[in-house]
């Protein structure tokens, strides 16, 4: 299923990179930003392809490289039963060409990609937040931003609303070392009846 669907894109994009997932059931294409829209639209309207659906796009973060990221795209032909994933390198101040006038579902999954990663997409008339508030600071998704996040909010009883503030921890909230605090202990807590009610072994 998988080769004749690699044939299939080759013969519709000759000089395609391919390669498949690391369960190796499904076939990935890596494409670049220029002329991703043409590529789009050949996969949705050869006969032989026929992606009718884009079940989602999302981002991938890799802060070690140049472009820092990746825009990955699910797409599903649902006449021929077959899947690609679409994968195209990105970098924070460079915008990435909207397939929402090729597949509209995609609106909302480009809006998503902004929200969580800060991706923006060029031609998307609705580039607003969607999972987070429209306050929000940053983009939570991105392997910089702290666990803790920049702001807290509280409802506030006096104001009768609900109000954001710094965060306050201190910076021991924020580092860890990701080892476990029982390493030392012989007996963890709650354990400690083990001992005393521990019947001795017979006598030789």
């Amino acid at each position: 299923m998988v080769e004749r669907l690699a044939e299939a894109v080759r013969a519709t994009v000759p000089d395609a990179v391919l390669t498949t997932d690391r369960g190796g059931a499904e076939l990935v294409l890596h494409a670049g930003r220029p002329g991703l829209l043409a590529l789009m639209l050949n996969l949705r309207d050869t006969p032989g392809l026929a992606f009718q659906q884009c079940m989602d796009i999302c981002g991938v973060d890799r802060p070690e490289r140049v472009e820092r990221f990746d825009v990955v795209y699910n797409l599903l032909s649902l006449t021929l039963n077959h899947r690609l994933r679409v994968v195209v390198p990105a970098a924070a101040d460079t915008p990435v060409p909207s397939v929402a006038g090729i597949w509209p579902s995609a609106t909302w999954f480009e809006r998503e990609a902004w929200d969580m990663y800060g991706l923006v997409f060029e031609g998307l008339s609705d580039l607003r937040r969607l999972l987070t508030d429209y306050g929000f600071e940053g983009h939570p998704l991105r392997k910089d931003f702290p666990l803790s996040g920049h702001v807290e909010l509280r409802y506030d009883e006096a104001r009768k609303q609900v109000v954001y503030e710094p965060v306050s921890l201190t910076q021991d909230f924020r580092d860890f070392d990701f080892l476990s605090p029982w390493e030392a202990m012989t007996t963890l807590p709650g354990d400690e009846k083990v001992h005393l009610n521990r019947i001795p072994a017979p006598k030789p």
